[in-house]
């Protein structure tokens, strides 16, 4: 009969996979280096404030993209989303660690961050963690706050950027660009019929969309190759009626049919808020201009 692989694991909900978060996975993958087992992280689909708060919290990623930013950034070999639900939600903390997280998901190491909470009411913190852990046999490392300009990094303040648009200063608190992931569908053609045919990138809609405006951008397809790119988020007052807020992305010296390709965005620097435009010929003269200021942007900033 087979055994279950032995497990090292990192708890948190890790919306944004921020530099808080990265101390956590880094540690996890070094021990479980060091054990020689599998560097795996335990989180959930849905936030729990969903259910503790009843509210439900915009999220700066979804399941997707923090599993890729996990596995692509960190090496984290696996991802558990477990179901955030009334049970979950009414779980005892001492069940939460031997239940689920040692009897379901073998761990025999966890890594959690200074302010992690867990089990019913959230009466499981690190200082319990670190008992039960230790009563039962298992490994356990409390990671420190991390801090940045002597502010604590946290998925709240960084939602905060993204919603007011300073991508420069998200990227510095998450350690990457801020990514948004989703299907490339059809949409009116309108930036063809104006010379710069763009990709309308449908992303999951309980997500935190960044402030409206244009921004400079890569984007990435499934073979990891990418192109620059000018993407506008919003709802486009100059040619249309709508209050739908959608994604689109020119990208520079590229020819070809995107249609149902997965692809990701990079978001860099904010260029402009949306505005309307007298006419649709302002419209193009402002996307030209844009298209030139993101070449300049990738010109300065070679690395990116």
């Amino acid at each position: 009969m087979e055994t279950k692989q032995k497990r090292v694991i990192a708890l948190g909900f890790f919306d944004g996979v921020h530099l808080g978060h990265a101390a956590l996975l880094k540690e996890t993958t070094h021990i479980a280096q060091q054990m020689g087992l599998s560097p795996a992280v335990v989180t959930f689909d849905v936030h729990p404030s969903t259910f503790t708060v009843g509210q439900s919290v915009p999220l700066l990623n979804s399941k997707t993209d923090r599993a890729d930013l996990m596995r692509r950034l960190f090496g984290i070999n696996e991802v558990i989303f477990a179901h955030f639900d009334e049970r979950m939600m009414r779980m005892s903390w001492e069940d939460f660690i031997t239940d689920f997280l040692v009897q379901d998901c073998n761990a025999v190491y966890l890594v959690a961050g200074h302010d992690f909470h867990f089990g019913y009411c959230g009466q499981g913190n690190p200082y319990r963690l670190q008992a039960k852990c230790a009563e039962l046999g298992i490994g356990c490392t409390i990671v420190p706050k991390i801090e940045l300009d002597e502010m604590t990094i946290s998925s709240s303040y960084i939602r905060t950027l993204v919603a007011q648009g300073e991508m420069d200063r998200a990227a510095v608190f998450l350690g990457h660009p801020h990514v948004m992931t989703g299907q490339v569908v059809h949409g009116k053609q309108l930036g063809k019929s104006l010379g710069f045919p763009t990709i309308n990138v449908q992303c999951v809609e309980s997500l935190l969309y960044p402030a409206l405006g244009v921004y400079v951008t890569k984007v990435f397809f499934a073979d990891g190759s990418s192109y620059p790119a000018v993407t506008n988020v919003g709802v486009r007052p100059t040619v249309d009626h709508e209050d739908r807020i959608s994604v689109e992305s020119f990208l520079l010296d590229f020819d070809g049919d995107l249609y149902d390709e997965t692809v990701r965005l990079e978001f860099y620097d904010f260029l402009r808020p949306e505005q309307k435009f007298p006419s649709l010929d302002a419209l193009k003269a402002e996307i030209a201009r844009n298209v030139e200021q993101a070449r300049e942007y990738f010109a300065q900033h070679k690395n990116s």
